[in-house]
């Protein structure tokens, strides 16, 4: 049975997230039902992140069979054509091997987090970034990124309806970089628990505000309660960039 490996550009605004939810619109559905469109089979997708509601992405990796083997040209043209009119791109198409999965054969995932930082709201990026008015210290906010980095138990970063096994994970990558009124935050990991790239995000904007101090970060990551947890950033500025197999 042949396999697909799509490459996936989605705008997270108007869905429910990636996951099929009863009586809302998710970007799985419109998927699965431009598949069917252009083949006639149902097929079920698997994705490499699990975005959640108004979470975008520039790189997110979906697998499907069909039992019918297609030019992989003809399928990324025929789904960019029944997704329509909704925000969501297929940028590129290959067949893999049945052993290829692609939530499960990940071995990095890439966030990017983009605060607009400046006293006007945006005009074009609405929805996009998160607008953070008052100024904020991009170096003291990659300061206390650094003291988290590595394994640890996450649990303060952790939704509470998260439903990994552990709370453990393995941070490689979270710096924070000023580009003129812009602030990026990227963050990799093998994988992320529920929100945690959220919350990280708006506890490190406690920092860039002077409400907290870089030791302060830490002691919350140390404290494993999610109590502790600054305001959760919201979904508008965050991105799954990249998947590394």
């Amino acid at each position: 049975m042949p396999r697909y490996r799509l490459t996936l550009e989605y705008d997270g605004s108007p869905f429910c997230g990636w996951q099929r939810q009863a009586g809302q619109l998710s970007v799985q559905q419109v998927l699965e039902e431009a598949i069917e469109r252009f083949s006639g089979e149902r097929a079920v997708t698997q994705a490499a992140g699990r975005t959640d509601a108004g979470v975008h992405a520039l790189g997110q990796v979906v697998t499907f069979d069909l039992a019918r083997a297609w030019d992989p040209f003809r399928v990324r043209e025929a789904l960019n054509y029944h997704s329509k009119p909704h925000p969501v791109s297929v940028l590129a198409c290959e067949l893999v091997g049945e052993d290829f999965e692609a939530r499960f054969s990940a071995i990095a995932r890439h966030y990017e987090y983009r605060i607009l930082n400046r006293r006007a709201r945006p005009a074009l990026d609405a929805k996009r970034v998160w607008h953070v008015a008052v100024p904020l210290d991009a170096e003291a906010m990659h300061a206390a990124a650094q003291l988290i980095l590595g394994k640890h138990d996450f649990t303060t970063f952790r939704a509470a309806e998260c439903q990994a096994k552990s709370p453990d994970k393995t941070l490689d990558v979270l710096a924070v970089a000023r580009q003129a009124d812009s602030i990026i935050v990227t963050a990799r990991a093998r994988s992320f628990l529920h929100s945690q790239v959220r919350s990280m995000v708006g506890s490190l904007k406690l920092v860039g505000e002077g409400k907290w101090t870089p030791a302060d970060f830490r002691a919350a990551l140390d404290a494993r309660d999610r109590a502790r947890c600054g305001p959760l950033a919201p979904p508008d500025g965050l991105y799954l960039t990249r998947v590394d197999y």
